[in-house]
C-alpha cells in the first residue's frame, strides 16, 4: 500500500497492490474494472427486490411508485414494517456505502470507536474534498498529496483494515465515480455527501447522509428514514437548442424553493424524459438536494442501458432490462404532489445570488441584475463539479468554445474546467476538448470537488470586493465558493458559463445576442452539441483504486495524538436522567443558516478529522439577531464579546450547557455532521428553531444534541439573546409528545414554549444513552 507521506514509514505493508479480478483485455480496455464491482452483494438483488415489493404491494393494494418500489423493496422487515408516506420509519437494509474523504474521517473514526473488525457491506472512500484549485491540475494534486498526506494515509489504511475500497486523490468526484462504477437501476446506495442523490440518475435510490448513519450501514444495523412522501415531476416534450438537462431542476428549485422538497423523493417520469442523457439525468437529481429532497430517481430506458454498457456493465444492463417492470412506477400511482414541465417550452435558465432557488431565464438576467445593482462583469466562469462534469457536458462546452475560437475570440473572463473523474479527464484529453477548453482560456483543475466547495485560493478579487461569477456547480450560499461574502456566484449550465465567460457580462444571451469577432464582424453562437458518450469508448487514465486485502485483521491504523489534523473519539456523557436546566442561549440565528455556516468548509476542511480543532469553527458565518454582526456575540458571564466558538467553549469549563435558536429550514445544504458534531462538543444540548433540513435533524439526534421546533413558530421572537430556558419533559419524552421551555428572561419574567420533535422510539435511545454510537456500542 503506497504511503502519501515521503519518508514515512509504513505503517501497513499490504505488498499487492491493487488486486483485480482477471477479466478479458477487450474488456479492461473498454473501463478501468474495480474488483469491487463484483464484490459479493455488490448487485442488487432482483429476486429479493421484487419478493419485498410483492408483499408490499399486497398489503398496500395500491399501484406503487418507483421510488417506493425500490425503497420499500429494501425493508428489513416488509412484512410487519409500518408504511404511511412522511409519518413512519422505515428500517432499511441498503446496498452500499460510499464517503467522500472529508466526512469519511469522523465516519471512520467512528466506526474505529465501535469496536467492529469489518465492515458488513461494500463501501468506499472517495480523495476528493481535500484538493485546492490554486495554478492546475497537475501542480494541485502534488500538492494536495503533500499536505494531505496524513489523512490519506489513515484512510488508506483504515480503509485496507476494515474491509473499505479507497480511491486516491485524483481519481475524481465522489458521484462520478459512483455513477461510473457503483449505481444501477434498482440499488439503495447511501453515502456521506449530500449531493450523492447524482445516482438517481441511473434509476438508483442514493440517498446522503451524515457519518453516524454510515457508521450504521457499515456495522449491519438497519438503517432509518423516515417514510418519504413522493413528489412526482412530470416531462413532456423534449430539450433542444440552448436548453439543458441543468435548467429542469433550476427551474424545478424555483418552484419548490429550498424547503420544498424536505421529506420527500423526487420523481420524474413522463414522454419528455427520453430526451435527456443518463448523464442529464444524474445532473438533475444532484440538485435536488438544493430543495431539499431525501433523493431524486428517473425510470429505467433505454439511456441508462447504453451509459451501463458503455461502462463496462453489460451483465446489470441485462438484469436491468429482464426486472425492467420493477425500475418504473406503476400505472395510476399517486403523488404527494405533481409538477408538469414541457421541456419545448422551457428555456435556459440562471439561478442566484446567493441562493440556488433565486430563478431567472437567462434572457432576463441582465436587466435583473442592473435594477438590483448585481455586477453585470463577469469575472470568472467555472465548469465541471459533481453537477455538471460529464463527456457531455465538456462536448457542449467545447462546441461553444470552438465557434469563439474559430472568429479569433479568447474568453473575456478568466474560465476554469473541472472533470469529473479520471476517465472524464482521460476522455476528453484523448478526444481534444481539453485543448480547445485550453486554448480558450480555460485552466483545467484537478478531478476533484475544487472552487465548488471552497477550496480555491482565489486571488483576482480582495475579500469584501463586490464581483459576479458563473458557475456550473449546485450551491451559491454567501462566501461557499470563495470565502468572499460580497462574491456573487449564479449557478447554470457549462454551455451558458462558457458563453458568458466569453462575453464577459451576464446581460448576455446566446440565444439572440451577438458577439464581435477579431475581425469586427457580428456573428451569433449555434446552440451547443455534444456527444451523449465517447464514440471511442471511455479512456479509463491511471488506475487510481485500492482495493482491500481479503484480511485486515492483523493491519494497524495510526493516529498520533500529537496530530492537529486527526483524533481520535471520546463517547459523549449519557443523559442525567433529568430535564435540562437553566440552559443560556449561546446565540439567536437570524436568517438563512446552512450547514456552511455553522461548520464552513475551505480551509478548515483541513481539520474535519479532529472535532477539538474543527470545532472553532462552529456557527462564525450565523449572523447574530442581537447585532446582526457575524462571529460576534456577548459572553454573558464576562460581558465581553467574542467570537461563537470562544463564547461556547468558555461556558463550557464554566459548566454552563447552552442551546442554539435558529430560522427556518436550519442546516440546509451539506451533510456534514460535523455541524452536529461540534456543538455537541462544545456543550451544546438542544438546537430550538422554526423548522430543520432533514440530514441536519437526523445528524443532531445521532450525537445526543436535541432537534426541537417551535410548535408556533412565531415564538422564535420572543426569544431574547440573554434568555435562560429550561428543556422539561424528558423524564416522560416519548414520540409525538411534545416538550416544553421555560424561557426566563433578563428582567425576571417567564413564559412556557411548546416545542415539538421528530424522535421515534431508537432516537429516544439515542439521546438517552449520549449519541447512537454509544447505544450501538451498549447493544454489542
Amino acid at each position: 500500500m503506497l504511503s502519501f507521506c515521503v519518508g514515512q514509514e509504513h505503517l501497513l505493508a499490504l505488498g499487492h497492490g491493487a488486486r483485480r479480478l482477471h477479466v478479458s483485455a477487450a474488456y479492461r480496455a473498454k473501463a478501468r474494472v474495480s474488483m469491487s464491482r463484483f464484490e459479493p452483494g455488490s448487485f442488487v438483488n432482483y429476486e429479493r427486490l421484487q419478493s419485498n415489493v410483492d408483499v408490499v404491494r399486497q398489503r398496500l393494494n395500491r399501484p406503487l411508485t418507483l421510488s417506493e418500489k425500490i425503497v420499500y423493496g429494501h425493508l428489513d422487515d416488509p412484512h410487519r414494517q409500518e408504511i404511511e408516506r412522511g409519518r413512519t420509519y422505515l428500517r432499511l437494509r441498503p446496498d452500499r456505502v460510499a464517503m467522500q474523504d472529508a466526512t469519511a474521517q469522523m465516519a471512520m473514526l467512528q466506526f474505529i470507536s465501535s469496536g467492529l473488525p469489518k465492515v458488513a457491506v461494500p463501501s468506499t472512500i472517495h480523495c476528493d474534498h481535500l484538493i485546492e484549485a490554486q495554478t492546475g491540475g497537475v501542480q494541485d494534486l502534488a500538492k494536495a498529496k503533500e499536505v494531505n498526506c496524513e489523512v490519506y494515509d489513515f484512510l488508506s489504511s483504515a480503509g485496507a483494515k476494515y474491509g473499505v475500497g479507497f480511491w486516491k486523490p485524483g481519481s475524481g468526484i465522489i458521484h462520478q465515480i459512483i455513477l461510473e462504477n457503483y449505481a444501477y437501476p434498482g440499488v439503495m446506495l447511501i453515502g456521506t455527501d449530500s449531493h450523492t442523490p447524482n445516482g438517481g440518475g441511473l434509476g438508483s435510490i442514493c440517498i446522503g447522509v451524515g457519518g453516524a448513519d454510515a457508521v450504521d450501514v457499515m456495522a449491519g444495523i438497519a438503517w432509518e428514514l423516515k417514510c418519504p412522501k413522493v413528489i412526482g415531476v412530470k416531462l413532456t416534450g423534449a430539450l433542444s437548442g440552448w436548453t439543458s438537462p441543468k435548467d429542469v431542476i433550476l427551474k424545478v428549485a424555483g418552484i419548490l424553493t429550498v424547503k420544498g422538497g424536505t421529506g420527500a423523493i423526487v420523481e420524474y417520469h413522463g414522454p419528455g424524459v427520453d430526451s435527456i442523457s443518463c448523464t442529464g439525468m444524474a445532473t438533475i437529481c444532484n440538485m435536488g438536494a438544493e430543495i431539499g429532497a431525501t433523493t431524486s430517481v428517473f425510470p429505467y430506458n433505454h439511456r441508462m442501458k447504453t451509459y451501463l454498457e458503455k461502462t463496462g456493465r453489460e451483465q446489470i444492463a441485462a438484469q436491468a432490462d429482464e426486472f425492467s417492470h420493477l425500475l418504473v412506477p406503476d400505472d395510476g400511482c399517486e403523488y404527494d404532489q405533481l409538477i408538469e414541465l414541457n421541456l419545448d417550452e422551457l428555456k435556459p435558465h440562471i439561478n442566484g445570488p446567493f441562493t440556488p432557488d433565486l430563478a431567472h431565464p437567462v434572457s432576463e438576467i441582465g436587466a435583473v441584475a442592473e435594477k438590483n445593482g448585481w455586477p453585470l462583469e463577469v469575472k470568472v466562469g467555472l465548469i465541471g463539479s459533481c453537477t455538471n462534469s460529464s463527456y457531455e457536458d465538456m462536448g457542449r462546452a467545447a462546441s461553444v468554445a470552438k465557434q469563439a475560437l474559430d472568429k479569433g475570440l479568447t474568453c473575456k473572463a478568466q474560465f476554469t474546467v473541472t472533470p469529473g473523474s479520471e476517465q472524464i479527464r482521460a476522455t476528453i484529453e484523448r478526444d481534444g476538448y481539453s485543448k480547445i477548453l485550453g486554448d480558450v482560456g480555460g485552466v483545467v483543475l484537478a478531478n476533484a470537488c475544487g472552487p465548488c466547495i471552497g477550496q480555491w485560493d482565489r486571488q483576482d478579487v480582495k475579500k469584501g470586493e463586490k464581483n459576479t461569477i458563473v458557475t456550473s456547480f449546485n450551491r451559491n450560499f454567501t462566501a461557499r465558493n470563495d470565502a468572499n461574502p460580497a462574491t456573487h456566484a449564479f449557478v447554470t449550465s457549462p454551455e451558458i458559463v462558457t458563453a458568458m465567460a466569453i462575453a464577459g457580462t451576464l446581460n448576455f444571451n446566446p440565444e439572440t445576442d451577438y458577439l464581435t469577432a477579431a475581425n469586427g464582424e457580428k456573428f451569433q453562437l449555434d446552440a451547443p452539441y455534444g456527444d451523449e458518450l465517447p464514440a471511442k469508448d471511455f479512456d479509463p487514465g491511471q488506475d487510481t483504486y485500492q482495493h482491500p486485502p481479503p484480511d485486515g485483521s492483523s493491519l494497524r491504523v495510526h493516529v498520533s495524538p500529537e496530530s492537529d489534523r486527526l483524533q481520535l473519539l471520546e463517547p459523549f456523557d449519557k443523559w442525567s436522567g433529568g430535564d435540562l436546566e437553566d440552559l443560556k442561549v449561546l446565540i439567536k440565528v437570524k436568517g438563512k443558516c446552512t450547514t456552511d455556516h455553522i461548520s464552513a468548509a475551505g480551509p478548515w476542511l483541513k481539520f474535519r478529522g479532529h472535532l477539538d480543532n474543527i470545532s472553532n469553527n462552529m456557527l462564525i458565518g450565523a449572523v447574530n439577531s442581537e447585532n446582526d454582526g457575524i462571529n460576534k456575540l456577548k459572553n454573558y458571564l464576562t460581558g465581553e464579546y467574542g467570537g461563537v466558538p470562544d463564547v461556547a467553549r468558555h461556558y463550557k469549563a464554566n459548566g454552563v450547557s447552552w442551546v442554539v435558536v435558529g430560522d427556518d429550514n436550519y442546516g440546509e445544504g451539506s451533510s456534514r455532521e460535523h455541524a452536529a458534531l461540534e456543538p455537541r462538543h462544545l456543550g451544546g444540548r438542544a438546537i430550538i428553531v422554526k423548522s430543520f433540513a432533514r440530514i441536519h435533524e437526523t445528524n443532531l439526534k445521532k450525537q445526543g444534541v436535541l432537534p426541537l421546533t417551535f410548535s408556533d413558530p412565531s415564538d422564535y421572537d420572543r426569544i431574547r439573546p440573554d434568555d435562560h430556558i429550561s428543556i422539561r419533559g424528558l423524564k416522560t419524552f416519548a414520540p409525538g409528545k411534545p416538550l416544553t421551555a421555560a424561557v426566563k428572561h433578563s428582567d425576571g419574567s417567564e413564559e412556557t414554549v411548546k416545542l415539538n420533535h421528530s424522535f421515534n422510539q431508537t432516537q429516544i435511545e439515542w439521546f438517552q444513552a449520549g449519541s447512537a454510537l454509544n447505544r450501538m456500542k451498549a447493544l454489542q
